[in-house]
């Protein structure tokens, strides 16, 4: 798009707001535009509170928030902060001819302004003309008709929860049946054998001609895997996980249990790349600079976090601690003897502590006699009244989860004292399978509950499809606890959402179904200072819009108004890319249209 082309688009997108258009052709300096455009923004906002008769109603809901984005992108604070004046930006693509040295704006920007724009004028249309017909009656009719609304967003749910398919459907346990039987064969192993964890973590698939030979695999995959194994970066698939492959390579069910632990030829030579730069820190949550000693993490006052074991029965590719988790074999996963005896004993001489969260990697992969002792010794710490086990070993691995394990572990959970809590990561119902329900009733019926942590990626973030993931675990026993934003991790761009979009789910797709079922808390993870609860507005701001489209937002510290710290700068996934994967992937588009007024 030549600078003509750019200056027609600009001009068309500020076409419905002529105030502001006059502002930002007129010959003014850029500082007299800002001192106007709040001017406009200021006037507009007083407009809607006094009801203007030409913005709908409830359209001046999104009108107030794009002006409060609009005006907090157009302060001398958020151009600091950001590095970059969205105002400027504009102004020099509007009045510099050759554009000279200016990034080209891409159609993710353009799509930001015109909705920003649209927001701020009333006009998004997100709301049908038609007002719903039960308003204008009352008593018994206007129940009925209500009722009868209900009944047809109802519908509209069920038909988008029923095109995600779940472990527990009859013919997705006969298939996978076929996997188990095909694996079994392979290792020349029995049903008695796939039943034993030992077993399956001895025979975990860690090299790409082996996965080959197991399930149907493309080039691309095979070359990644590949890739990674000559570069040392830990990968495997336990048997059992493996299992629940379609052995074919469409991924047209599968998608989400692939992209789990089958890393793409991207993250393979990002991971890589990264590894080179000595400057840089993979560690992304800065957990440096919150472990006080080797073994311990702590980001809050009375909780923190134990990691006795740095790997897992498998390594997801999005993995937070990919900077330090081992492969599954290592002798160096497990922290040593003393400097675990040094971690719980520091656990001991802090009394303000009265939460441990076990995690690591998986600290289930530990030995029973192991997990018996650290869990004796951390009872005995008097105030310590609650310990977390974080796992994923009820999806990957629920052969670990024996009647021995959670005998050895009920025995600490004591009703009125202390409780123990299983911490897990389901990530889609098609990981939601018989022997995952089995584990979790498990503890279950031993009085332990289960909670689940959604890390949202791009795998799970289609219209109700975190929704079918919350039905489904509630009906097995697990209560969805947090949904979490992706990090912003460059290995991991694939998996990366708009916050817009997590935004959308919880306020809208969730919303439609049962509270019982919507129990997790939306959050974003801020390095080095915790988890921002991004359903509250004020955690959080837009301060930019980038050329390429992506929104910069500013993360407001948990400890905000009870201690000054400081506040962290994101760079946000471009909503625009976001839509156009989905489309890629069949989407309607349509069923997305109000993601553009999430902030």
């Amino acid at each position: 798009m030549n600078s003509n082309q750019i200056q027609r688009k600009l001009d068309d997108i500020f076409t419905m707001a002529p105030s502001l258009k006059e502002i930002i052709l007129s010959d003014d300096s850029l500082n007299v535009k800002r001192r106007k455009f709040r001017s406009v923004l200021s006037n507009q906002l007083l407009a809607t509170f006094d009801d203007d008769p030409s913005i709908p109603p409830l359209e001046w809901v999104l009108t107030r928030d794009a002006i409060r984005v609009f005006r907090m992108v157009l302060s001398s604070r958020s151009e600091k902060l950001a590095g970059y004046s969205f105002l400027k930006y504009i102004n020099d693509l509007l009045h510099h001819p050759d554009l000279a040295g200016l990034p080209a704006p891409s159609t993710g920007f353009f799509r930001e302004l015109e909705h920003l724009l649209r927001g701020i004028m009333g006009k998004t249309g997100v709301y049908s003309d038609k007002i719903p017909t039960f308003i204008k009656y009352e008593g018994k009719k206007a129940a009925r008709l209500r009722s009868a609304d209900l009944s047809r967003m109802a519908r509209t749910v069920d038909r988008f929860v029923d095109r995600y398919p779940c472990g527990l459907d009859e013919a997705v346990i006969g298939q996978r049946r076929l996997n188990t039987h095909r694996i079994l064969k392979h290792f020349k192993a029995t049903d008695g054998q796939w039943d034993d964890w030992k077993w399956q973590l001895a025979h975990t698939i860690g090299d790409a001609d082996l996965l080959a030979s197991l399930v149907k695999i493309t080039d691309e995959e095979h070359g990644a895997v590949a890739s990674a194994n000559a570069h040392n970066l830990p990968f495997g698939i336990t048997p059992y996980y493996l299992s629940l492959m379609d052995n074919e390579t469409s991924r047209n069910r599968d998608y989400a249990i692939r992209a789990q632990v089958i890393p793409s030829l991207y993250n393979v030579s990002k991971t890589v790349e990264l590894r080179k730069d000595e400057t840089f820190s993979q560690d992304f949550m800065l957990e440096r600079n919150t472990s006080p000693i080797d073994g311990i993490t702590r980001r809050y006052p009375k909780i923190v976090i134990l990691k006795p074991f740095l790997t897992c029965p498998q390594i997801c590719v999005y993995c937070q601690r990919n900077w330090e988790v081992e492969g599954i074999h290592s002798s160096q996963a497990a922290l040593s003897e003393e400097k675990l005896e040094r971690a719980v004993q520091w656990i001991a001489d802090v009394p303000e502590i009265s939460e441990v969260l076990i995690t690591g990697g998986d600290p289930l992969m530990l030995s029973d006699a192991t997990i018996r002792k650290l869990l004796l010794r951390l009872s005995k710490i008097q105030h310590v009244e609650r310990i977390r086990i974080g796992t994923r070993s009820l999806v990957t691995l629920p052969q670990r989860i024996t009647d021995t394990l959670v005998r050895d572990i009920s025995r600490f959970h004591v009703p009125g004292k202390r409780e123990i809590l299983i911490i897990t990561h389901f990530e889609h119902p098609y990981e939601v399978t018989p022997q995952a329900m089995e584990a979790t009733q498990k503890f279950r019926r031993a009085g332990i509950s289960v909670y689940n942590q959604l890390v949202y990626t791009f795998y799970n973030s289609r219209k109700f499809e975190a929704v079918a993931l919350r039905k489904k675990l509630r009906s097995i026993g697990v209560s969805p606890y947090y949904t979490f934003s992706t990090k912003g991790k460059e290995e991991t761009d694939d998996f990366r959402v708009p916050i817009a979009r997590l935004l959308q789910e919880q306020k809208e797709d969730a919303r439609l179904v049962p509270g019982s079922v919507r129990t997790d808390e939306t959050v974003f993870n801020v390095p080095g200072l915790g988890k921002n609860y991004l359903r509250a507005d004020q955690h959080h701001d837009v301060i930019s819009i980038l050329p390429d489209g992506r929104r910069v937002l500013e993360f407001h510290p948990w400890e905000k108004k009870l201690s000054l710290v400081d506040t962290y700068i994101y760079t946000d996934v471009s909503i625009h890319d976001y839509l156009k994967r989905l489309r890629a992937g069949g989407e309607n588009l349509s069923h997305y249209k109000t993601i553009w007024y999430y902030y």
